[in-house]
């Protein structure tokens, strides 16, 4: 059965979608099925890895909205093993449509059901807010990564985000764990950079994720090119760190099959 994580943050320009198509991508290169929702009505990962939203005929609105099979939307992108789920902008729409029906906050890890078994990994790349499809994102996942800019503002707004995630918790899905915080944007030649991911790292002990993602031009150019960094340029500094970072995952899935698998029925190990 797949791991399905939602990457999610409410506040935009964070490098999550970066963070997305990346991991995604080097997980893919090391042999695991991976299946990548684009939940963002802004579409960028769709762009980043290589579809071009004029020439889909199927997006996630269509599977959301008006209940058309998922496997109808599936896409191949340029990274052997890694398929797609295109967004589109008529998501924006579906954050209304949505709120009348019934299953609202559970339709994406109803429609995702029948397919989870063919992969590995399910990332689902949420839009920068807490509305009806990052809910969706969080009720369908097993866990939440977090990317984290490493600026001035990084923890604003996080109080809101870890809330929505007790609350998903308690209601909905028991099961959701945070996969970590990713530090992204990270330039080290500033104090101010030093000083945010300490910070976080006090604030989240143990959760935050070993390998830091800094502020690069490469990284930055590939997505226009509807490119990996695993493709672009594999060979530079931000190739290295999120293949560091796709590891880190697959150590998480690891253990966390393991604590499966020695935690009894009424939660001891």
């Amino acid at each position: 059965m797949a791991r399905t994580i939602a990457v999610a943050n409410q506040k935009g320009g964070v490098g999550k979608t970066t963070t997305v198509i990346n991991v995604a991508a080097y997980l893919a290169d090391a042999g695991k099925r991976v299946l990548v929702v684009d939940g963002d009505p802004q579409g960028n990962t769709t762009t980043g890895l290589g579809v071009n939203k004029a020439q889909i005929d199927v997006s996630l609105y269509e599977v959301l909205v008006e209940e058309m099979p998922i496997q109808e939307a599936l896409l191949p992108t340029s990274v052997v093993g890694l398929q797609l789920v295109p967004g589109a902008l008529d998501l924006a729409a579906a954050e209304v449509e949505l709120l009348q029906a019934e299953d609202r906050l559970t339709r994406l890890r109803r429609v995702l059901a029948p397919i989870v078994p063919r992969y590995d990994y399910v990332f689902v790349d949420c839009p920068p807010s807490l509305g009806v499809l990052t809910m969706n994102a969080l009720v369908a996942a097993a866990s939440v990564m977090i990317p984290l800019q490493c600026e001035f503002f990084a923890l604003e707004g996080l109080t809101q985000l870890w809330s929505t995630i007790e609350a998903v918790r308690e209601r909905m899905n028991p099961g959701l764990e945070l996969e970590g915080v990713v530090l992204t944007m990270y330039d080290g030649r500033t104090n101010l950079a030093h000083q945010v991911a300490d910070e976080v790292r006090s604030h989240f002990q143990g959760r935050v994720f070993a390998t830091v993602i800094p502020r690069t031009v490469r990284l930055s150019e590939a997505p226009s090119y509807g490119q990996p960094i695993l493709r672009y340029d594999p060979r530079s500094k931000a190739a290295e760190v999120y293949g560091a970072l796709a590891k880190e995952v697959m150590e998480n899935d690891t253990k966390s099959r393991i604590r499966a698998r020695t935690v009894s029925p009424d939660g001891r190990e």
